[in-house]
């Protein structure tokens, strides 16, 4: 009898290069994501979309961004969403640094991180459940320019972020399909 391999993990193909963001009209913390066959609502930063970035300004910066990869909760998702992009588990223990006086300013951190702004990672209200890291203001990383700049999931009636673009749980998962490491999100 011959010995079996192991099944082999399904692969993802990755089918969109580019996600445009544009803000709706009349509301410009409402925008869409533009995609082949149609568009997906999104939530955009409190001040919509700004040209120069500064940190805790609200808006979400303009310009195209890499998809760097995310987290995901196990507790409540269960399965790892499927994608091309590397994404891990996300613990209590994860933060990520908003503080422009430290050294580890728009990168993750260990909690607890006594003094230092942070975002938490393991959030009760569902937001970071999916988490995408866009490569905004992550080389060279400037301090007061923005940090935790993401695509993660909508809070109800698509109330604004403080500089992210947030979907709806379904909608962020079946986009996740559809993007890999070199898929770029444009915000415009």
């Amino acid at each position: 009898m011959k010995p079996t391999r192991p099944a082999r993990a399904p692969t993802v193909s990755t089918t969109l290069r580019t996600l445009r963001v544009r803000a709706g009209s009349g509301d410009r913390r409402r925008g869409q994501i533009l995609v082949p066959g149609g568009a997906i609502p999104c939530a955009l930063g409190a001040a919509g979309i700004v040209r120069a970035k500064r940190e805790g300004d609200g808006g979400s910066p303009r310009g195209s961004f890499r998809l760097l990869g995310g987290a995901y909760r196990h507790d409540r998702l269960g399965l790892r969403p499927v994608t091309a992009l590397k994404l891990r588990r996300t613990g209590p223990q994860d933060g990520w640094c908003d503080d422009p006086r430290d050294r580890r300013y728009n990168r993750p951190i260990r909690l607890p991180a006594p003094g230092v702004n942070h975002e938490r990672m393991w959030r009760d209200d569902g937001l970071y459940d999916v988490v995408i890291d866009l490569d905004y203001n992550r080389g060279p990383i400037r301090p007061r320019r923005g940090s935790a700049i993401f695509l993660h999931v909508a809070r109800p009636g698509f109330r604004p972020t403080e500089g992210c673009v947030a979907l709806r749980l379904p909608d962020l998962l079946r986009l996740l399909r559809r993007v890999g490491p070199h898929t770029r999100l444009r915000i415009v």
